[in-house]
């Protein structure tokens, strides 16, 4: 049977055992801040920085403004999203990487605008993009096309831009070079623009006429029948719920509700017109 130690044993063994810690955890070397670096790999892509003039250029084609709410996919450390904020519009950057989660929500409090800019841990391909009017992105081709099903569901006038990549045959509205003097150089200068179209195709009821659409993406074809005649309308396109065509020497011009399109005709006889399905 051993004795216990007396009180000042214990005290010095206390000591001893503490300065112990400390000297291990002074041998531990600092942590270093996370750094991301261009090139870095991510779950669906790696992570490039946009140039600066670049994340400018598209939310000036998309014609941003404080009534808007941005969803920046693949947000990296959140510059689209803190650029957005320090317009005044809300803002929300998706992130896979909870690294660049904490730097980007470390950069919104830098830059003052935390109020405005979110940044969220999440998978783009399950996040819910219905709220947003505008969507940002920076993701390859194929995760373009993955994403596009989801983006032309979304209500038609929401407007997508894309830094350099495509979306397959979905031609663009829109495109633009930032150029050197501009401030971007390199191979990531290109901004890209979507509207997303209404859904027309089908057989529309237009006063004693039929008329009947076919669409691909923005493009509208399709024959307006008027008694016997079958009239090939053409130059026929969709900018959001904005939809024109020409058929018979006449421009149709208007707005798509749902199952309703009305607006106005130039030339043949004029007036106004209205369609439901």
């Amino acid at each position: 049977m051993h004795p216990s130690p007396g009180p000042r044993l214990r005290s010095l063994l206390t000591l001893l055992f503490l300065s112990m810690l400390c000297s291990v955890a002074q041998a531990q070397p600092a942590q270093k801040p996370f750094e991301p670096y261009s090139g870095q790999p991510g779950k669906d892509v790696v992570w490039v920085p946009t140039p600066q003039a670049l994340v400018d250029k598209m939310l000036d084609m998309a014609k941003v403004t404080t009534s808007d709410y941005v969803m920046d996919l693949g947000s990296g450390d959140g510059r689209t999203v803190i650029t957005a904020a320090k317009r005044g519009i809300r803002a929300t950057g998706v992130e896979y990487n909870p690294d660049m989660v904490a730097l980007s929500k470390t950069n919104a409090a830098k830059a003052g605008v935390s109020g405005k800019a979110d940044f969220m841990k999440a998978d783009l391909f399950e996040m819910d993009l219905s709220k947003a009017t505008v969507i940002t992105m920076f993701l390859l081709p194929d995760i373009n096309l993955k994403l596009r099903p989801k983006i032309l569901d979304l209500k038609p006038g929401t407007r997508i831009v894309s830094n350099t990549f495509t979306m397959g045959e979905w031609v663009t509205d829109e495109s633009a070079i930032v150029d050197e003097k501009q401030g971007c150089s390199g191979y990531w200068c290109k901004a890209l623009l979507w509207i997303v179209p209404a859904k027309v195709e089908g057989t529309w009821k237009l006063g004693q006429s039929e008329l009947t659409l076919s669409q691909s993406f923005q493009m509208v074809t399709g024959t307006l029948k008027s008694g016997s005649k079958n009239i090939s309308i053409s130059s026929g396109r969709l900018l959001g719920d904005q939809i024109s065509f020409s058929a018979d020497g006449a421009v149709y011009s208007g707005k798509v509700s749902g199952n309703s399109m009305d607006g106005t005709i130039k030339g043949g006889s004029g007036g106004t017109w209205n369609a439901t399905r």
